[in-house]
């Protein structure tokens, strides 16, 4: 069925019938798209505005388009979180009605580098733990974990039963994370943790790093989780000012 005409660009046209239809189940999840020349045709547009659309698609991640292959519609994300909430992966998983786990892969405790230094300031005497983590969801993995945390804060003999970092570092160490400044950005494959997560070799990644700090502004935690995108999206609340 052939788009109506409005006062917008075509290809945003496109775009929001291409989701309503998405929406409706005429294309349901990970089913392949019809050709870009059937598409076009069945909406009445030209292969050069429908590309300009299916790449904005891509970009949000409603679809995904496979060299040699086709296009396909994207799976819907289990986990969807405000990125101004500051949620545990625990909390994440347990909200979306699924059982939380964890599969521990290594922790360590070494000197600080220059970046540990620099983000904890902390001495060269100062020891670091780190722990590396695989946190499932109804014993899927989901999410590769690698934590930080100064010894003195945390000391590295502490049990790996708890689930939460959060909540760990609350009862051991009576240290609060009230906020944390992040930063997120998409990647590929990748050679180390795509195939720990079981990801598709076209399954991106969204990577999370993060500073949390306590009641006193002292940083106490730093993260770097790597989400699959399939499974987890993000957002963020935004205001006029």
């Amino acid at each position: 069925m052939s788009i109506k005409s409005d006062n917008r660009h075509l290809y945003l046209q496109v775009i929001d019938h291409l989701k309503q239809d998405i929406q409706k189940g005429v294309y349901k999840e990970r089913e392949k798209l019809p050709s870009e020349f059937d598409l076009a045709k069945q909406l009445g547009v030209s292969r050069a505005t429908l590309r300009e659309a299916l790449r904005i698609l891509e970009e949000e991640n409603v679809i995904i388009r496979r060299h040699g292959v086709g296009t396909f519609v994207n799976a819907k994300p289990l986990f969807s979180s405000g990125i101004e909430q500051l949620n545990s992966v625990t909390a994440m998983i347990e909200q979306a009605g699924m059982k939380p786990g964890t599969i521990f892969l290594n922790s360590t405790t070494t000197g600080p580098t220059e970046e540990d230094i620099r983000r904890f300031s902390c001495s060269m005497d100062d020891e670091i733990t780190l722990i590396e983590r695989v946190r499932t969801a109804n014993g899927e993995p989901v999410v590769y974990c690698l934590d930080k945390i100064p010894e003195k804060i945390l000391p590295g003999d502490f049990s790996h039963e708890d689930e939460s970092l959060l909540h760990l570092l609350e009862i051991k160490s009576n240290r609060k994370v009230t906020y944390a400044v992040a930063q997120i950005e998409p990647i590929g494959y990748h050679e180390k943790i795509s195939p720990v997560l079981e990801c598709d070799p076209e399954t991106a990644l969204l990577v999370l790093k993060q500073m949390h700090f306590d009641e006193n502004d002292v940083p106490i935690l730093y993260s770097v989780n790597y989400f699959k995108a399939d499974k987890f999206s993000f957002h963020v609340l935004r205001k006029r000012v």
